[in-house]
């Protein structure tokens, strides 16, 4: 048996239009050329979405794959080449579902040396433990295959994908900017609504309009405060903050009519909605009472999105103490973690992966910066123990014109890093 694994998950190649195109193809095609080359007793695990079947709608069953050879030719023969030199095993996950409910599949793949595995989980050995390896999607209720292996068994999360974003990629070029197609990319999908209300904030929404709305909504905290002090004042009980706020606004010279003006305008129009939001927050609280009622907001899975992974570790550790490594993909979030006496690997995505960044004052909508993180996973026995590796293949941040100059200017500096660590030993 190999005895180093190298694991990737969540490529998510192909779908309609837009989403068709591969943003890191060149990379994962040198990956693999590596792979062709290594000397080591290896193997290539590719842990679940690899392809993006759920966001094809004009093809169906095996046709799918004859278009992905048709649309990557160089992906193929490279898993041929790569597969001549190091075994190369498929597992499917939620987006290409379908590779475990059709036997033809089987089959395809074996022509360009990838094993196509049509299992929920497999484990591999190595040294004295085992490694074990699933996608992650039947541990998410949004995207659980109940019958696996039924090509009809279609999860909420097949509809949202086949309906939605294959829907978001034909569409996506239609914008000022082609962002739509990002979508696939925005987790958890709770955000999604805050996603692209930010995306036509930044992009889609007339620049004179938005320029103009900025200065208000950055002051909005502001305004909240003045408001209080101007409703105080004019109800006689305190007018000391009010009269300290004409003074220091009055010694910036002549910026301080512009700045008065714009403040009392926001004032205004923060008291409107004061008033406003008073009732209006009664019907919002009870309104949100009832749906939690319905379990319409899942607070707790979304805060907490690694929690049914552990306590599965935790299960498969218990119930087969050899096994060392429990990995999986699906929630894109590159990370290795101890629980229990194992580890937990989450493999991660080589799609690009956008950071929400709040904006600090006002009431902005949040950016989400874009990366890239092209993450695997090496795992191996050495005389320390079962080691996991993070390594990513080098990819640079997609440019300035993903980003306006109002984002850039809103969340200057660095982007935020994942702290996945180089090197973790079982036990250690």
């Amino acid at each position: 048996m190999p005895e180093v694994y190298y694991v990737i998950s969540d490529l998510h190649i192909g779908g309609d239009e837009q989403l068709e195109h591969v943003e890191f193809l060149d990379e994962l095609l040198e990956f693999l050329e590596k792979l062709e080359k290594t000397e080591e007793d290896a193997e290539l695990i590719i842990n679940g979405d690899a392809f993006g079947l759920w966001e094809f709608t004009d093809i169906e069953g095996i046709e799918k794959f004859d278009s992905l050879v048709e649309s990557y030719p160089a992906l193929f023969e490279q898993f041929e080449k790569t597969g001549e030199n190091i075994p190369i095993t498929m597992l499917p996950g939620n987006h290409d579902y379908e590779l475990a409910a059709y036997e033809e599949y089987v089959g395809r793949f074996a022509a360009y040396n990838v094993d196509l595995v049509q299992e929920e989980s497999i484990t591999r050995p190595v040294g004295d433990r085992e490694i074990w390896f699933e996608h992650g999607m039947q541990r998410d209720p949004n995207n659980e295959i109940r019958d696996f292996g039924n090509a009809y068994d279609t999860p909420l999360g097949y509809h949202v994908n086949h309906h939605v974003t294959s829907r978001a990629g034909k569409l996506s070029d239609r914008g000022r900017y082609n962002w739509l197609k990002d979508i696939q990319a925005v987790t958890p999908i709770d955000r999604i609504p805050v996603w692209m209300s930010s995306k036509y904030f930044y992009r889609e929404m007339n620049p004179l309009l938005r320029y103009a709305a900025i200065p208000f909504l950055l002051l909005f905290n502001l305004s909240v405060v003045l408001a209080v002090f101007s409703g105080l004042d004019l109800a006689g009980i305190w007018s000391a903050p009010s009269n300290a706020v004409d003074t220091l606004v009055g010694h910036l010279g002549p910026a301080s009519s512009i700045l008065q003006l714009l403040l009392a305008v926001n004032v205004t129009i923060v008291g409107l909605l004061i008033l406003i939001a008073i009732p209006l927050s009664i019907f919002a609280w009870d309104a949100r009472k009832t749906l939690h009622r319905f379990g319409v907001f899942e607070v707790e899975e979304a805060t907490h999105p690694d929690k049914p992974y552990d306590q599965a570790a935790r299960e498969v550790f218990e119930n087969n103490p050899d096994t060392a490594v429990f990995c999986y993909g699906h929630t894109h979030r590159p990370d290795v973690r101890e629980v229990g006496d194992g580890l937990v690997v989450n493999t991660g995505t080589w799609l690009k992966r956008l950071h929400r960044r709040d904006v600090l004052a006002g009431v902005v909508p949040p950016v989400f910066q874009p990366s890239f993180q092209l993450s695997y996973m090496r795992i191996t026995e050495e005389e320390a123990g079962v080691v996991v590796e993070h390594d990513t293949v080098e990819k640079p941040d997609p440019g300035a014109e993903e980003l306006t100059l109002t984002e850039q200017l809103l969340i200057a500096g660095d982007r935020p890093e994942t702290d996945v660590p180089d090197r973790s030993v079982v036990g250690e």
